[in-house]
């Protein structure tokens, strides 16, 4: 048996946007619902595409979009890279999905809250031992006052590790099926079979669920992945080689600036050096010349001491 990834577009959208069960399961098990009451008990798809009002905004796609009985929405996104325009988008559908719930007629009181949740097959906070990060809309002063209406959940799957979290069985399970299968797994770990919708979605992501156009389709999606990963891998090493060279030109810079400072404050001191030993030197000849004109006209050694203040063993030495 051979089994497609579960992350790639095609199995993505196959197993959670075709199967309202299934995509129930995962939203509960990894959105942060504090209370039984919270869960989801029935989901209703609605359009993936977000169509602008007018023509002249902006139109948006996201995996899954979906809604509870009482009004609540949910927009699962499964991202391969990361970048920081993801984030943005997120920000983007998540807003237009809220504010689109009213129309002019209506009261802001009938807005329902917006759940965003993105798993991420990369590593955007290196820094941050935790793959799991929960974004809401908080005061700073005191961080329990939140403004309830839009709430994001980020995953990083390659940071997932299972025994992390054991005692969350649900959450364990579906970041399992989505990290631990690929084109490679052959079997299935028994864990996961065990629980009746895992298994159904390993059944949604057989081979043989797939037409043939649809596995050309799935092929060229992971060439797609690897030719972005191929571009972005370039433009980290240009800004690497960039960075290093610029870092390596400011560094010269830098050195020569503090050698011309340190050869002028060094050229400065030898120079005053310099200065006092020629003035040393030319001061001792002129005492010499005063002594020996002293000495000429008959002066007595004591006589001189008292015209130079000389020392009596300095004028014996001159």
């Amino acid at each position: 048996m051979r089994y497609l990834n579960p992350k790639a577009d095609l199995t993505f959208k196959k197993v959670f946007g075709e199967h309202p069960d299934l995509v129930r399961s995962l939203l509960n098990a990894l959105l942060p619902f504090e209370t039984p009451e919270e869960e989801i008990s029935e989901v209703e798809y609605l359009p993936a595409e977000l169509v602008p009002d007018t023509p002249l905004k902006k139109n948006s796609i996201v995996d899954v979009r979906c809604k509870d009985r009482r009004g609540r929405q949910f927009i699962v996104e499964m991202q391969m890279l990361w970048s920081p325009a993801f984030m943005q988008r997120v920000l983007f559908n998540a807003s237009k999905a809220y504010v689109r719930q009213l129309n002019g007629k209506e009261k802001y009181e009938l807005l329902q809250p917006v759940y965003s949740l993105n798993l991420v097959n990369d590593v955007f906070e290196p820094e941050m031992e935790s793959y799991y990060h929960d974004y809401r809309i908080v005061c700073m002063e005191k961080t329990d006052r939140v403004i309830d209406g839009l709430r994001f959940v980020f995953v990083e799957l390659p940071k997932f590790k299972p025994q992390t979290f054991s005692q969350k069985k649900m959450h364990v399970l579906w970041l399992r099926y989505l990290t631990e299968i690929d084109e490679n797994t052959r079997e299935i770990p028994q864990e996961l079979m065990d629980n009746p919708e895992i298994k159904k979605a390993v059944t949604q992501i057989q081979e043989s669920a797939f037409s043939d156009a649809q596995l050309l389709g799935y092929d060229d999606f992971w060439d797609a992945v690897r030719v972005e990963k191929t571009i972005v891998s370039d433009a980290e090493r240009k800004g690497m080689a960039q960075g290093i060279e610029k870092g390596m030109a400011q560094g010269i810079e830098k050195g020569m600036a503090q050698g011309i400072e340190k050869g002028m404050a060094q050229g400065i001191e030898k120079g005053m050096a310099q200065g006092i030993e020629i003035t040393e030197a030319k001061w001792r000849e002129e005492k010499n010349a005063i002594v020996r004109n002293l000495k000429s006209l008959g002066l007595t050694t004591e006589q001189i001491q008292a015209a130079t203040g000389l020392t009596a063993e300095e004028i014996e030495g001159l």
